[in-house]
C-alpha cells in the first residue's frame, strides 16, 4: 500500500475515516449484521402457533392473546486480533505487513463504529500483549486508533515469536458473548503441527463466533521468492537463524513448503466457514477490503 498516505494524514483516525467514507460506505447495505434480537412489535396470536412468545402481561390487561415479534439487532460486537511478532515487521524497508494490518484494522474499526457497533483490540505475539474491552464509545475508539498508530511508529522487537494458536484459544475463552473476531496475521508461526492452529480456529467457531482471517503476506518475496540472483543471507526474524544460499537453488523447495502450508490454512478456513482473505501488503487496502465487502454484501 502507499504508506505516504499515512504520513500525509499524520493521524490514523483521519486516514481510516477518509478510506471508509471513500469506498466502504458506498456499499448499499452493511456487510455485517447483529447476532442477537430485540423486541419489535405485537401481533395477534393465531390458533396453532407456538405459545412460546405469548405476552402474558398484555393478556392480563386486555384478555386477548398477543405474541411478541422480534427483529435482528443492527449492533454487534467485534474483537480485532493483530499479530505483532517480528515477522509482521517484514519487509524491513517499510514494515509492510504490520503497517498494512494496523491501517486495515483502523478502517474496519471505523466502519463498525459508523454502524454503532462495539469494537475491541487484542495485540499479540507469543502471548497476549494488550486486550481491551469491547465498547462503542468515541473515547474508546480514539484510544484504539492511538494504539494502532503507535504500532506504525514502533520499531520491531528482535526475535519476537508468534504463537497464534495459543492466543486464539485464550481469546476464545475470554469472549463470553457471540462476536465477530477479525484476525490479522501472517500465520508464520514456527510450528509444523497445523492441527494446533486449526483446533484454535475451530474453538472460536464452536463458541458461535464469526471469524474473519486476513492472511497478511508480502507475495513477491514470501510466496514467489523473488530475490536477486546472488548469494544471499536469509534470516528468520523470529528465531535469528541464518542461511546463506543462492535463491535459485532453494526457490522450488521453499515454494512447495510455503504453498502447502498456506493452502492447508485456506482449505481449513473453508471447512470451518471462516472468511479467508489473502492480503498482499504491497497492495492498497481498498484492493483487499472492497472486493471482500462487496462479495459479503451479496451473500447476505
Amino acid at each position: 500500500m502507499d504508506f505516504n498516505k499515512i504520513k500525509e494524514y499524520g493521524n490514523l483516525e483521519l486516514l481510516a475515516r477518509q478510506m471508509v467514507e471513500g469506498f466502504i460506505t458506498g456499499l448499499h447495505k452493511s456487510p455485517y449484521h447483529g447476532f442477537s434480537v430485540e423486541f419489535a412489535e405485537h401481533s395477534l396470536y393465531n390458533l396453532g402457533e407456538s405459545t412460546k412468545h405469548i405476552d402474558w402481561k398484555v393478556y392480563a390487561r386486555t384478555d386477548r392473546l398477543y405474541t411478541k415479534k422480534y427483529e435482528e439487532e443492527t449492533n454487534l460486537r467485534a474483537m480485532i486480533l493483530l499479530d505483532t511478532s517480528s515477522s509482521m515487521y517484514y519487509p524491513m524497508e517499510d514494515y509492510g505487513k504490520i503497517n498494512f494490518s494496523a491501517v486495515a484494522a483502523a478502517a474496519m474499526a471505523y466502519m463498525l463504529q459508523k454502524q454503532r457497533d462495539a469494537v475491541g483490540l487484542c495485540t499479540f505475539s507469543d502471548e497476549i500483549e494488550m486486550l481491551t474491552q469491547v465498547r462503542s464509545t468515541p473515547k474508546h475508539l480514539h484510544n484504539l486508533y492511538l494504539t494502532l498508530n503507535q504500532l506504525l511508529e514502533s520499531q520491531p522487537k528482535k526475535q519476537k515469536k508468534s504463537h497464534v494458536a495459543e492466543v486464539i484459544h485464550q481469546v476464545a475463552d475470554q469472549i463470553h458473548k457471540r462476536s465477530l473476531v477479525i484476525i490479522f496475521s501472517d500465520m508464520m508461526e514456527n510450528n509444523d503441527n497445523h492441527d494446533e492452529m486449526f483446533a484454535a480456529l475451530q474453538h472460536l467457531k464452536h463458541n458461535n463466533h464469526e471469524v474473519l482471517l486476513f492472511h497478511v503476506m508480502d507475495s513477491e518475496t514470501e510466496l514467489d521468492f523473488d530475490f536477486p540472483e546472488r548469494p544471499t543471507i536469509f534470516v528468520d526474524v523470529e528465531t535469528g537463524q541464518e542461511e546463506k544460499a543462492q535463491p535459485a537453488q532453494v526457490r522450488e523447495y521453499y515454494q512447495n513448503i510455503i504453498q502447502e502450508k498456506f493452502y492447508d490454512i485456506k482449505v481449513k478456513c473453508g471447512q470451518f466457514k471462516i472468511d479467508f482473505i489473502e492480503a498482499d501488503c504491497r497492495k492498497n487496502i481498498d484492493q483487499i477490503l472492497l472486493p471482500y465487502l462487496i462479495k459479503r454484501g451479496k451473500m447476505k
